[in-house]
């Protein structure tokens, strides 16, 4: 049995996604930048495009600069509305919101960011937010950010730099700290099997010997207070590291989730990277510049240095839960399409000041998924 995605078009949703959604769209306070500039041009100076895409905060700068962003500061339910809200810019490829008010923040956690890859209305600049999550200027056609990728093949791997500390260090929370079932995360779509804390960020695992680190983008959804559970398909790169660890006879592995990273870095993390490449020396390759890494509190696994959000712990090799379902890409629901997943234990959680939660809400194309 199946269940078409239609929230959206709910009296409750269209109803909220109309004052919360149109209204700063249609004032222009809500779009005041961080630069300065002269009163007759609506412009500020154009950030870096190659370090918009090594850095999270100024990505949403040049989106910003582009006036491709939404800043919400009406508070926004993470339950359906938020979800409701950031289909609704994918179907009529409006600008990206940014949620500065969600209901139910804890200790900062969090602010909430969408449709970071979707298309604009613009036609010149219909894929203007997907160059520039390639460092690429906004009137870039579907050819030239093609090329770019095919550019990549040649590239030959860069590691990261390896920094002391970074802006994901600055709020720390442990132990008994962390409570995941008070944490504001999101129930994008009717009929999901509970809240997706985990839709755009990147899983970080790395084999025993620790000759490759691979990065991945794979849901995550509350199961308790201190564990996600996850939807982990065999034959994956992530899949054949458990697999060593299993070989080794361990019961669990290493593993964080980096939220709020590098634009590159998601779209790298979604690519088919060769077996054994670390996607960290990948991204040095592509952009030219080693990648800003810092050590994790509890493991020795590297992260992006100015991540949003940062969970550390184990992925479990024996403990299970119920992943599922949820609205995936093809704008459906399978009401009885519910898993065991692996379980992942949340030990330590690090962010930056005023922190911001990437989230994709899948269905009908065009969007980030």
């Amino acid at each position: 049995m199946t269940s078409r995605i239609t929230l959206y078009r709910s009296s409750t949703a269209a109803g909220r996604l109309r004052k919360v959604y149109q209204r700063p769209f249609a004032a222009a306070q809500h779009f005041k930048c961080n630069y300065s500039h002269s009163s007759a041009d609506k412009r500020c100076q154009e950030p870096d495009a190659i370090e918009a895409q090594l850095d999270f905060r100024k990505f949403l700068d040049i989106l910003r600069y582009d006036n491709d962003l939404a800043e919400i500061n009406d508070e926004v339910d993470p339950h359906l509305e938020v979800g409701a809200i950031v289909r609704r810019v994918s179907e009529v490829n409006d600008k990206a919101p940014l949620f500065n008010n969600v209901k139910g923040t804890r200790n900062g956690l969090w602010r909430m960011f969408g449709n970071a890859a979707s298309l604009r209305q613009d036609e010149v600049e219909r894929f203007g937010r997907v160059a520039r999550n390639l460092g690429l200027p906004p009137k870039s056609s579907w050819k030239e950010i093609s090329d770019r990728f095919m550019s990549w093949k040649k590239a030959a791997p860069l590691p990261p730099k390896v920094l002391q500390t970074g802006p994901c260090k600055q709020n720390k929370m442990f132990g008994d700290e962390i409570n995941l079932e008070d944490l504001p995360a999101p129930y994008l779509h009717e009929g999901d099997g509970g809240k997706y804390l985990q839709t755009y960020g990147i899983h970080v695992l790395q084999t025993p010997d620790k000759s490759w680190t691979n990065w991945s983008i794979f849901r995550g959804m509350v199961h308790d207070q201190k564990h996600l559970v996850c939807l982990v398909g065999s034959g994956q790169h992530n899949s054949i590291i458990r697999d060593k660890w299993i070989e080794n006879g361990s019961n669990e592995m290493p593993w964080a989730l980096a939220l709020g990273v590098p634009p590159i870095a998601s779209i790298v993390a979604s690519m088919p990277v060769p077996e054994g490449v670390s996607e960290s020396e990948y991204i040095g390759a592509v952009t030219g510049k080693p990648l800003d890494m810092v050590k994790c509190e509890l493991s020795d696994l590297l992260v992006p240095a100015n991540s949003e959000v940062v969970l550390e712990g184990t992925m479990s090799f024996t403990k299970k839960g119920p992943e599922g379902p949820f609205g995936d890409y093809l704008a459906l629901v399978f009401d009885n399409e519910q898993k065991m997943g692996p379980l992942f234990q949340v030990e330590a959680i690090t962010y930056r000041d005023n922190p911001i939660l990437p989230i994709s809400c899948p269905g009908n194309i065009v969007d980030e998924s």
